[in-house]
């Protein structure tokens, strides 16, 4: 059974950074795509960042371009968001997922596994 715990969450001042991390436990993620995504208060659920098995692909949305990093260690199990020059529009609760399904991966919502999210607020 293969579960993923996020952390790094906190409250952050705009222009900020915070590095997230999603840990899995049980399984090995070598074998396994992981989506990043968020969700506001009142908001769907959008898919923000994902990181193909290898870490060969990577994907942003529009929304995090140019201010987020996806990246993982597999020999540790875990992958990475880094979040630069965080806006207050970025404040949600952060959610990472993983899927054996995908060649590369994706930002839709077709992830098997999901965490319980970490909560992240951009205010001064």
């Amino acid at each position: 059974q293969l579960q993923l715990v996020e952390s790094g969450g906190g409250l952050v001042q705009p222009g900020g950074s915070l590095r997230l991390s999603c840990v899995a436990s049980g399984i090995s993620l070598d074998y396994y795509a992981i989506g990043w995504f968020r969700q506001a208060p009142g908001k769907e659920r959008e898919g923000i960042s994902c990181i193909s098995k290898d870490g060969g692909t990577t994907q942003y949305s529009d929304a995090v371009k140019g201010r987020a990093t996806v990246s993982r260690d597999n020999a540790k199990n875990t992958v990475y968001l880094q979040m630069n020059s965080l806006r207050p529009e970025d404040t949600a609760v952060y959610y990472c997922a993983a899927s054996m399904l995908f060649l590369h991966c994706v930002m839709s919502n077709e992830y098997n596994w999901w965490g319980q999210g970490t909560q992240v607020t951009v205010s001064s």
